[in-house]
This record gives C-alpha cells, sequence and structure tokens, in this order.
C-alpha cells in the first residue's frame, strides 16, 4: 500500500491531530500515522487528566471548529493565585493574585479534559475528507528527496508527502531519523497528576503553591473537582504513588490545605519524569517539528501544551501562506520561516521555566526572602500584575493570526 498526501503527521496525541484539521481546512490532504490504537486513544472514561488552555490556544481551538463541542465541559480560569511556603505550613504572607477582569479579552484559560478533547479531535477527523488516519502503524524510517519524503511503515507500507510534521513526543523518532540534536537534563522530579473531589466550590479560582521539592497546581474543572499537578522529587513520588488511596490522600493533604473543605480522590492516579528537552533545530529536510517533539518543557506554568499550539498556529500560517503563493510547502525556505517565527520563543519558553523552578524548587533562606519580596512587588504593581496576566492568557509576543481570532 502506498499513499500520496501533502503532509504526512508523525503522532496522534493532540498536536498532531490539532495540526491536520487546521491544515485541513485550508485545503491540503493530511495523513496522520500513530503506533496506538483510535479505540485506545479515544477512550471516554475520566481519569483525571486535564489541560490549561490559555485564552489564544482556546482562539485556536475555535477557528479550527473544535471549542463549540468543548465549551460546555470546559471551566474558565477567572482567577490565579500564586504562593509559597512549606508543607503543613501554609503559605507565605507575600503571594500574586491575578483576576481576569484586569484584561478586556476575557477568562485568561481554560480547563479542558483530555477526555473531552482527544474525543473531539478524533471525530473531526473521522468526519474530514481530507485526513487519512493509519492507527496502530509506526514509522521505522523516512527518507527525504527533492520533491517529498517518504516514511516507511512497520508494516512495509509506504506514505509519500510532501512534507513530515514530528509531533511524536519528547523522544521524537522523527527528530532522530532527521538526525536532530537534543539538549536535555532531568529536574529528579516527578509529577503525581490526579483529580480531587472537595466539598466546598473553586469559584474557577487556579492556585500555584511553591514548596521546596516542587510545585502543587490546583486547577479547578466543572463542579467542586480539581485537577491536581503535584511535583515531588522522584523518591518521595515514587513512595506517595505507591500508597494505597486513603494514605495518598492523606499525604496531599497537608499540601493542599483545607480551603475547600476535605478532599476526595477521583478517577485515576499518574506519575510523569519531568525533565527539559529542546531540539537543537525545529526543521529538517522535508521535515519539522512540533510540540513536546521540539521542546518538553517543566510543568510549572502550564505551557506545554500551549506552547505546542503556538507551533500549530505559526506552521499552518507559514504553511498557508506558502500555499497561496504556490510555493513548496517542504521547502528550506518555506520551513526556515517556521523555525525563525518559533524557534526563540520556545528556548527562551524552556529557560524562563527551568530557572523559575530552580528559584522555588529549594529551601534557601536568602532566595526565599527575594522570591517572596519579588512575588508581592508584582502582586502590587497594577502594571506589572497585567503583564503578568497577559502573558498567562498568552497574548504576548508575535501571535499567529489564529491565535488572534482572526481568519487567514
Amino acid at each position: 500500500m502506498n499513499t500520496d498526501t501533502d503532509i504526512a503527521v508523525i503522532g496522534g496525541g493532540l498536536n498532531g491531530p490539532l495540526l491536520a484539521l487546521a491544515m485541513a481546512a485550508q485545503g491540503l490532504h493530511v495523513t496522520v500515522i500513530d503506533a496506538t490504537a483510535q479505540a485506545v486513544r479515544k477512550n471516554a472514561a475520566f481519569d483525571g487528566r486535564s489541560y490549561a488552555v490559555a485564552l489564544t490556544s482556546q482562539r485556536l481551538l475555535a477557528g479550527i471548529g473544535l471549542w463549540d463541542q468543548l465549551a460546555d465541559s470546559a471551566q474558565p480560569m477567572l482567577e490565579i493565585k500564586v504562593t509559597d511556603g512549606r508543607a503543613g505550613e501554609g503559605p507565605s504572607p507575600f503571594f500574586m493574585h491575578f483576576d481576569h477582569a484586569e484584561i478586556e479579552e476575557g477568562p485568561m484559560g481554560y480547563m479542558v479534559q483530555d477526555r473531552h478533547l482527544r474525543r473531539a479531535l478524533i471525530d473531526a477527523m473521522d468526519a474530514s475528507d481530507r485526513i487519512t488516519q493509519l492507527s496502530g502503524e509506526a514509522v521505522t524510517d523516512q527518507q527525504p528527496h527533492p520533491a517529498g519524503i517518504t516514511l516507511t511503515l512497520a508494516n512495509g507500507a509506504l506514505v509519500t508527502a510532501r512534507l513530515a510534521v514530528g509531533a511524536d513526543g519528547r523522544n521524537s523518532g522523527t527528530a532522530q531519523r532527521a538526525g536532530v540534536k537534543r539538549i536535555a537534563w532531568s529536574y529528579n522530579q516527578t509529577a503525581l497528576v490526579c483529580a480531587i473531589e472537595h466539598d466546598l466550590p473553586h469559584h474557577g479560582i487556579a492556585h500555584q503553591f511553591f514548596m521546596p521539592p516542587g510545585p502543587l497546581a490546583i486547577l479547578p474543572l466543572p463542579g467542586n473537582v480539581s485537577s491536581i499537578v503535584w511535583s515531588e522529587t522522584d523518591a518521595n513520588a515514587s513512595a506517595f504513588n505507591a500508597l494505597p488511596e486513603a494514605q495518598y490522600i492523606d499525604m496531599l493533604r497537608p499540601r493542599f490545605g483545607d480551603f475547600l473543605g476535605d478532599i476526595r480522590l477521583t478517577g485515576k492516579r499518574w506519575t510523569y519524569p519531568l525533565s527539559l528537552s529542546l531540539a537543537t533545530e525545529m526543521v529538517a529536510d522535508r521535515v519539522a517539528l512540533i510540540g513536546d517533539a521540539a521542546h518538553g518543557l517543566h510543568p510549572i506554568a502550564g505551557q506545554g501544551l500551549n506552547a505546542g499550539m503556538r507551533d500549530i498556529a505559526a506552521l499552518h500560517e507559514v504553511l498557508t501562506d506558502a500555499t497561496r503563493r504556490g510555493e513548496d510547502i517542504g521547502s528550506v525556505a518555506t520551513l526556515s520561516r517556521y523555525q525563525e517565527w518559533r524557534r526563540f520563543d520556545n528556548t527562551s519558553l524552556a529557560m524562563a521555566t527551568d530557572a523559575f523552578n530552580r528559584l522555588f524548587s529549594n529551601d534557601n533562606p536568602i532566595l526565599r526572602i527575594g522570591r517572596d519580596i519579588g512575588m508581592g512587588l508584582v502582586g502590587a504593581l497594577p502594571g506589572l500584575r497585567r503583564g503578568a496576566i497577559r502573558e498567562a492568557a498568552g497574548l504576548t509576543g508575535e501571535l499567529p493570526r489564529l491565535m488572534q481570532g482572526k481568519p487567514l
């Protein structure tokens, strides 16, 4: 079996299908290849995994026709509270408080559950006559040539495209086969991820509590439910995750606090080792990288998916403009425009999250004083506070038109 297509997307998680839908809307034919069977990816069970989708990322979802399906199950983030302290001692009196009412555009973002987003993506791809899905298939080889690139699948089938896009995660086989090197290191931290039911309403407020072993994010979901991203040392996380449910909650309570009343686990528990992984190039011969294949970030600011969606919006705009000008979408000239647009932003974000994690994930008394004073200043000065709110909403930098809510 040979398949000819405009764009071959390797990776059917979130970023790959988002790009496929965006490019299909521009009239291009896209083939999405994923090693996992579609039935597994579309599993509708609630498992606690959720994403903080910035306002500009929500605009992208609206622009490709997905938001109407997601809106009813999404939770607006109306405020963000950032504090520093130790487990069981409560937060420092110095904190940052961001309220969406200080900007004109609306909520800073939305919490969207993985099950809803994944199902919406697969349903939309199923409904598109410009998207071919090859599920349960792995790419074993890729060979660029002057007119395109040929991918070989594990079953021997060939897919020939004008451009291949790697959306296959931090250990991207696409990047490896293209000879793209990575800068990477471990934080010796693991994220414990779950969902918590609580007695009191969260009022759409997201909390980030910095503790010496790592940050705890409490992110609002519909109802009296919050998503938890709890960063701990590898050793602590392994020990906590091995505990029975009741003891796991007992370990979380002094870190969580009692401001939402009693808490209970709902759904599954997950763990993710935390590291930084940055591709030295975002493009190669007939290849572009997006999302974690290009940059894997610490979840400290919840920007991983949002950074990937900026990649998607930028690549979508570059490829759309190139198509309208009659240019080769897989050429060096076209792909270099995408890299120039996104590489500095992604590198800066990676370094910023790295520095922020190192600054806060320690118990150094001098650093504690400095960061508490810094948070107090940001929280007290309207100009700094408004800038931070716009940053959280994704409204800073050179935004692709899709993220401005403008049609291409």
